[in-house]
């Protein structure tokens, strides 16, 4: 929501007192230390300028229109009393130039309040994302909990009013459908609370170093036990790659991506997980033997919609819509990327990169494409 103009002018901050303190004190160094070196520089542009780059930072970096404006008549009063001839003293005469400070004065007002408002249309921005963001997950969730919800019912009824005349075969199917959709309402419960827990704007993500290949071999363990007619490898390198991240919610991400490549590529008999570095970066990847994606439905996979399920599948049972938005929220948050592709040689890859630790420094290994 859009602050009032007087919150928007002013609002007293330490932290933003001491990035203009430091920032217009770094300017007033700098053109000091140059007129020592190059006497030549009073009376040119060079000063103002560099004071106009101070205003511009300040702007950006503080939180209201009250620091660029102050930072602004500052370097006005600065460049015309120290740094202009005769100096530490006032030249408000034709041959003191005046009207060019008032130009300046103007310029650095100007610019200090477009940089500040820019700020304003960008948080302004995020929060229509996070609205939309907000709009699609009600939407997948009305759609992902009503279908197992009736399955389980309907399951259920059918074993309590046919009971008598069920056969032992009946009975166990019905009742292991129950807990396929039972365990699929606990995933998307799951995905929620994901969202619910980074969602916010003041959220953040507990991270520490975690070795990658394990976080991938829980996820592969997990996913096996649920999808027993689908071989699931996973590929890693030989060095250790150690990766700040949050291993619950990075697990969860690529139980996603596999269940997804399982489910949605309606002919999936192989997936493969694969761990790689690229530069400071460790990149997985998630790669099916499936049909592939609709390249219509590429561009927004990961926007939160459904995506219904073949025509040769329960109708709308398994959609992947919150799963691969809760794959990009945290992979964002976690201060990486995620996108998918259609492979050359058929399938699916799912593929997204987390920074490594700092102190990684490990032999490159590039990706096969």
């Amino acid at each position: 929501m859009k602050r009032p103009l007087r919150q928007r002018f002013f609002i007293f901050s330490i932290k933003d007192f001491i990035i203009s303190f430091l920032l217009l004190l770094t300017a007033a160094v700098i053109a000091y230390s140059l007129q020592i070196i190059e006497p030549a520089t009073t009376g040119s542009t060079t000063v103002p300028l560099l004071f106009m780059l101070a205003v511009l930072l300040i702007s950006r970096f503080t939180s209201s229109y009250f620091y660029g404006v102050a930072a602004s008549l500052v370097s006005v009063v600065a460049v015309n009393y120290v740094f202009t001839y005769p100096y530490f003293q006032f030249n408000l005469s034709i041959a003191g130039y005046p009207l060019n400070f008032l130009i300046m004065l103007t310029v650095a007002i100007v610019v200090s309040m477009m940089t500040t408002q820019i700020k304003e249309q960008e948080k302004i921005r995020h929060e229509i994302e996070r609205e939309k963001m907000r709009v699609n997950l009600l939407r997948a969730v009305s759609h992902d909990i009503r279908t197992p919800l009736t399955s389980i019912e309907g399951s259920a009824s059918a074993y309590l009013e046919n009971h008598d005349v069920l056969s032992e075969e009946e009975k166990t199917e019905l009742i292991r459908n129950v807990g396929e959709e039972a365990q699929w309402l606990i995933r998307v419960v799951e995905n929620l609370l994901s969202i619910t827990r980074i969602g916010s704007e003041n959220a953040r993500i507990s991270k520490e170093p975690e070795a990658a290949e394990e976080i991938i071999g829980e996820a592969v363990v997990k996913s096996k036990k649920q999808f027993h007619n689908v071989r699931i490898l996973s590929e890693v390198p030989k060095e250790l790659l150690l990766v700040p991240m949050d291993g619950v919610l990075i697990e969860q991400v690529l139980t996603n991506l596999i269940e997804n490549a399982v489910l949605h590529g309606k002919s999936t008999k192989n997936v493969k997980v694969i761990l790689t570095r690229l530069g400071k970066n460790a990149v997985f990847s998630v790669e099916d033997d499936g049909n592939g994606i609709d390249p219509q439905k590429l561009q927004h996979i990961f926007d939160g919609g459904t995506l219904p399920t073949d025509t040769d599948s329960v109708p709308g049972k398994r959609s992947m819509g919150i799963g691969l938005s809760v794959c990009k929220t945290i992979i964002n948050a976690h201060g990486g990327d995620i996108r998918a592709e259609n492979m050359r040689t058929g399938g699916a890859r799912f593929q997204f990169s987390l920074p490594l630790a700092e102190n990684a420094d490990l032999p490159l290994r590039d990706i096969e494409m």
